[in-house]
């Protein structure tokens, strides 16, 4: 390339605009990208909704105290849960304190602490000798939390399990 070549090259790109050169282009990239991402995140934020943040946060803690309620008359009646989970089956045995006595069916809740639609509600009828019985879907491996509770909801027992540990899990009501 001779010198007159280079000064036509040179002087072509000098008097072409501003946006027929590859530069300013490359250059806003990085803030043209930075706002559209600032639009998406804001846009974000404004349409979905912060399940962590309680609307009424009084009446949620009406709620715990009558929960805590519950707990506490199960260690009045001196409730205690021994718990089996197996394949397909959920055995429980139910003791109480001497003339307490015992349901006739009760409501088990066995709940996955992250997966809402893995959680199971039981009703399950009595045996003999406070026994009570009831086929269970399968679960996955992990810890589940497992909810005893009359059918009256006067009471509640609450505990954990791991899966697939198989072994009786004893569940005392919360102290209070």
């Amino acid at each position: 390339m001779n010198k007159e070549e280079k000064m036509n090259t040179a002087a072509d790109t000098r008097s072409a605009p501003w946006y027929r050169q590859r530069w300013p282009w490359i250059l806003m990239v990085a803030p043209v990208t930075a706002m559209v991402l600032g639009f998406v995140l804001l846009y974000l934020a404004i349409t979905t909704n912060d399940g962590l943040v309680v609307d009424d946060y009084y009446r949620q803690g009406r709620a715990i105290d009558q929960t805590m309620a519950r707990s506490a008359q199960a260690a009045e009646l001196g409730l205690v849960a021994d718990v089996r989970l197996r394949a397909g089956e959920i055995r429980l045995r139910l003791s109480a304190d001497d003339g307490v006595e015992l349901p006739r069916v009760i409501v088990v809740s066995v709940v996955h602490p992250t997966r809402a639609g893995f959680d199971q509600v039981l009703r399950l009828d009595a045996g003999h000798g406070g026994e009570y019985a009831g086929p269970l879907a399968p679960l996955t491996a992990g810890r589940w939390q497992v909810q005893i509770e009359d059918d009256a909801r006067a009471w509640r027992l609450h505990g954990d399990v791991q899966i697939p540990d198989g072994a009786t899990v004893r569940i005392l009501p919360y102290e209070v």
